[in-house]
């Protein structure tokens, strides 16, 4: 591994790029901070992909895309005099510093669960109204219903055994049932969305990342899927000219491989 002094001489060196590029070359030079913001989430999505993929070195490949983003902001920043990396590297040095008393003050703690309930009380001195106000609007909706579950977790608002979930997960699907019965088509929406969130709230208990278990279910049945192409396409047959009976045959031999 690189010493301290090689990582600090390889950031410096990507400092020095940034600013090159952003002098010379004129798609840099035009980018803002809104024109970066898509590309950035666009970024930290494809390291989501290879993390689940438990693929090292796209990982390292893509943190190096997300740290360029980062550098650029801050390059940025500076040219208004708004801020620049070493203000947004101390900023966060400063809130990690507050908010972990355990290490840098006199505070004692028994457990991770503990570390979290106070880093909650801990955001709300500092002024919050609500200890929600921390989840993103803009998050993908399953990803926000685990946030919003932690963040309550934190101040005390949970369950206090998984069964106790599970039954809840049980009545919400009662209630589901009841409207398709029902026909209501904005009341069958509110309890398909009760459901959803009670099973993100069980994922939890189960400690399960439930994005994480989701998106392996979609990667499952797109290699399933595109076998079952694959297959049809050697018959020369398309997939819609194909019986449901030929279909399972195929997806039941891409379950086995």
């Amino acid at each position: 591994m690189n010493t301290r002094q090689q990582q600090l001489d390889a950031f410096n060196r990507l400092l020095d790029i940034m600013d090159d590029l952003r002098e010379k070359c004129p798609w840099d030079k035009k980018q803002t901070l809104q024109s970066l913001r898509h590309l950035t989430i666009e970024e930290t999505y494809e390291l989501g992909d290879a993390i689940l993929d438990d693929n090292l070195e796209e990982v390292r490949k893509e943190l190096g895309d997300l740290l360029l983003h980062i550098v650029f902001y801050a390059k940025i920043g500076s040219e208004t005099n708004d801020f620049d990396i070493a203000d947004v590297a101390n900023g966060i040095c400063e809130k990690l510093i507050h908010r972990h008393p355990h290490i840098y003050g006199d505070v004692e703690v028994k457990d991770e669960e503990e570390v979290k309930q106070n880093w909650e009380k801990l955001k709300l001195k500092e002024g919050k109204k609500s200890v929600l106000e921390g989840v993103p609007k803009s998050l993908p909706a399953l990803v926000k219903a685990s946030r919003i579950q932690d963040k309550a977790k934190g101040v005390g608002f949970d369950w206090e055994e998984p069964q106790q979930v599970w039954e809840k997960v049980e009545e919400e699907l009662g209630e589901l049932q009841e409207e398709v019965a029902n026909g209501d088509s904005n009341a069958i929406e509110a309890e398909f969305g009760d459901v959803l969130f009670s099973m993100i709230n069980y994922a939890r208990f189960l400690k399960i990342n439930p994005e994480d278990a989701l998106e392996r279910t979609n990667k499952k049945f797109i290699k399933r899927f595109q076998y079952l192409e694959s297959k049809a396409g050697e018959l020369n047959k398309p997939l819609s000219e194909m019986t449901l009976a030929e279909m399972d045959f195929f997806w039941n031999e891409a379950k086995k491989l």
